[in-house]
């Protein structure tokens, strides 16, 4: 089985490929986690989680539900991160998850993606996003190829800095930057509630015709990427930036 989380589109655009060329069932976590089910979801041996980076590890939310879940069946698990750029160490605490639910670890994958984090970061114009797509496509394939012959991911760099980031970074990061604070909506805000209903912690509500925003936030940005109306910002960080989201290339 493969379990994908995404914001924008990334992570399951790379599930949909690795599920399409192995034949396997595909499970979207952003609807259990937003119903809040962690019921057991019953696998073959074989389980590959897909997800974003967020904060140089897998989301907090994403742990959180693998933790809470069972998996009959499942022996093995394959983790396949996308990012920007780079994962940092997450494969320690990846194979960590693994140790709590007595699987046998099989590597972790970095597969660059066209960057999201708007709250930071410019994402790319539609070109440059489709080029940064087909580069990553060799490693998806390989991804893929390891997968099916049931062999361990190779072991991805692991550098003092990597260990630095995954490490105390990621805490202070969640505590600093991860917040909702700085959501508005602006007056082409129709109050469709689209926002609302990607929100995988339903952080948002529609007051009065207008998102407001909880204090749940897990910085998934798919809130802002795919208002229909870019009514949303992010403060200024975001104003004038593409609102990239996959299925729009």
């Amino acid at each position: 089985m493969v379990l994908y989380f995404t914001g924008t589109g990334n992570s399951r655009y790379v599930a949909q490929r690795i599920a399409a060329a192995l034949g396997d069932e595909l499970l979207s976590m952003n609807d259990r986690i937003k119903v809040e089910d962690s019921s057991p979801v019953k696998t073959d041996e074989r389980l590959v989680i897909v997800t974003p980076t967020y904060a140089w590890r897998i989301p907090r939310l994403v742990e959180s539900w693998l933790r809470r879940t069972e998996f009959p069946g499942a022996r093995q698990a394959w983790f396949v991160m996308t990012c920007g750029g780079e994962i940092g160490s997450a494969a320690k605490y990846n194979h960590a998850i693994c140790r709590e639910k007595q699987l046998a670890y099989m590597g972790t994958a970095q597969i660059v993606m066209p960057e999201n984090y708007i709250a930071m970061f410019n994402a790319p114009q539609a070109e440059e996003a489709r080029q940064i797509v087909a580069k990553a496509g060799p490693d998806i394939d390989r991804a893929i190829s390891a997968i099916a012959d049931s062999q361990a991911f190779p072991a991805p760099r692991n550098n003092l800095y990597d260990r630095f980031m995954s490490g105390p970074v990621n805490p202070i990061f969640y505590s600093f930057f991860v917040k909702a604070k700085a959501f508005t909506a602006g007056d082409a805000c129709t109050g469709c509630g689209q926002c609302a209903k990607s929100c995988p912690t339903n952080n948002i509500t529609i007051q009065n015709g207008r998102p407001v925003w909880g204090g749940d936030c897990t910085h998934c940005m798919a809130c802002i990427r795919r208002c229909p109306s870019e009514a949303i910002e992010y403060g200024k960080k975001s104003v004038g930036k593409p609102r990239y989201h996959f299925e729009a290339l």
